[in-house]
């Protein structure tokens, strides 16, 4: 019979996922401290300014790991972490495509490290649950108008909705920032606002407004 120890190496060696980039030394773009940017490959989105657009391509991964291989890129900076209250912010692409990859590296990285990830929230249910007690959010809505958040993306905003109020109603509002962009040629600031006084009727509080 295989102890808990042997099990945990194997599950490990068995999910990988695939990653476009990692940033180090990070300071004051990816939450609190020092942080290191993991970006994953791939995204249920066609954004028209996309900022990653290599996220997108059949050849645009680096590499593949497993979690133990990306503790082993990034844990030279543990002491930068836990000194600054940092750590590691998930990106891409959809990190939340990976939430099961980004539960097991939850499980061998320092404790002390701060996971945040950067999502559109378009992922099954699901996946959210498998990390919501674990990681802080950057939530970038687009826009929670159907039809502009369509004509951007390419895609049905109605799951990020669903997602957004699971989020709310199981205590997880104070771990979210929205992000609220003007999209110029997309939205207007009336629509912005109409989406933030909604999203504070759901009891999000924390929001970043900005232009692209």
């Amino acid at each position: 019979k295989k102890g808990p120890q042997v099990a945990q190496r194997e599950m490990q060696s068995e999910i990988t996922a695939p990653f476009i980039a990692v940033n180090r030394h990070r300071i004051g773009t990816d939450g609190v401290g020092v942080t290191t940017l993991v970006a994953f490959h791939g995204c249920p989105l066609r954004c028209r300014y996309c900022l990653n657009p290599q996220c997108l391509q059949a050849g645009g991964v680096w590499r593949r790991l497993t979690p133990g291989e990306l503790y082993s890129e990034v844990e030279i900076d543990d002491l930068y972490f836990v000194a600054t209250g940092g750590g590691i912010c998930f990106g891409g692409g959809e990190p939340l495509l990976y939430s099961e990859f980004i539960r097991t590296f939850s499980g061998i990285m320092n404790p002390e490290w701060r996971l945040t990830v950067e999502t559109s929230l378009n992922v099954p249910l699901e996946n959210i649950k498998t990390i919501a007690t674990l990681v802080q959010m950057y939530i970038d809505i687009k826009d929670l108008t159907p039809a502009i958040y369509n004509a951007y993306t390419g895609k049905d905003n109605a799951q990020v909705l669903r997602n957004l109020e699971w989020l709310s109603a199981n205590g997880n509002a104070d771990k979210v920032i929205v992000r609220l962009p003007l999209i110029p040629g997309y939205n207007t600031e009336a629509t912005r606002l109409s989406g933030r006084r909604r999203l504070e009727a759901l009891g999000f509080a924390r929001f970043d407004q900005f232009t692209y």
